[in-house]
């Protein structure tokens, strides 16, 4: 077929593939180029003791442990919140609402949700949950306004992988006798799992890198709370907090690109462990 073509579509197309070439390898270079730079910076910099202590004004030393798991608190409490919900209104969207303009309409208010800038989703999450509400700075408060946030990754995803699941397997099941909610449960949440960890390791992509929205509603809290439920309604900031604290405030430079090299590290673990667990089930 490609004997067919003249000498001057050939030339375009082999100057159309070296063009896409040239792109995904400046990307990948890009790519590549980013994290180099701040591992490069930022290894060197971390040891045992800043992994393994609180930050100390009294004694001035430096430490993000309690980042660590106020990190992996928000990143629970916000998936815990969120999912459900998403999940719910995904299942709803696609399988129960019938009126297809009521549809369109909630999936513009979402893709409009998305692009609401974080410092926007902060200030309502502080007029709300910790004034309204009486949450105060605490950890709740940053996982509710953050849960808001990834909903709409949640459901257009996961809306997104019911639409691909075959209409046989739903007259396979009613024609079995089984009922709509047997058949969501057994059937299409199982075949639409794939989707509903894409949009969750998405979502912990913006939970981890978020600061403006926790800065307003979590706080900059540094002393550690190991208690889960007690750390809920404590002021505790997160990495990305501690990374904007320690070098806008403090010029701790060394200190914020350990933090960027541990939040990339962290980012990789939970896609890598989020693929396998996939993989098993």
């Amino acid at each position: 077929m490609n004997e067919s073509l003249s000498p001057k579509r050939k030339v375009y197309g082999v100057l159309l593939q070296g063009f896409i070439f040239l792109c995904t390898g400046i990307t990948v270079a890009l790519l590549v180029g980013l994290l180099g730079y701040i591992f490069y910076q930022g290894l060197g910099h971390i040891s045992w003791k800043l992994l393994s202590t609180a930050r100390s004004a009294l004694e001035d030393t430096i430490g993000i442990l309690p980042n660590i798991i106020y990190t992996l608190y928000i990143i629970f409490t916000t998936l815990l919140i969120a999912i459900p919900i998403g999940v719910g209104a995904a299942i709803y969207l696609n399988e129960y609402v019938v009126n297809k303009r009521f549809v369109q309409i909630i999936e513009f208010a979402a893709e409009t949700l998305s692009g609401i800038p974080s410092i926007i989703f902060g200030l309502v999450g502080y007029m709300f949950f910790c004034q309204k509400l009486k949450l105060g700075s605490s950890i709740l408060a940053g996982s509710l306004t953050l849960s808001i946030m990834i909903l709409p990754t949640i459901i257009r995803t996961t809306q997104e992988t019911l639409k691909t699941v075959p209409n046989t397997y739903r007259e396979g099941s009613f024609a079995l006798g089984a009922t709509k909610w047997y058949m969501i449960r057994t059937i299409l949440i199982p075949s639409s799992l794939d989707g509903i960890l894409s949009g969750a390791i998405l979502s912990i992509g913006r939970i981890v890198g978020e600061s403006a929205a926790l800065i307003f509603t979590a706080g900059t809290g540094y002393v550690l709370v190991k208690n889960y439920f007690e750390a809920l309604q404590t002021s505790g900031g997160s990495l990305s907090v501690a990374l904007y604290v320690y070098v806008y405030e403090h010029g701790e430079f060394g200190v914020g690109f350990a933090i960027a090299s541990i939040l990339m590290l962290i980012v990789f673990t939970v896609n890598v462990a989020t693929k396998a667990v996939k993989k098993k089930i």
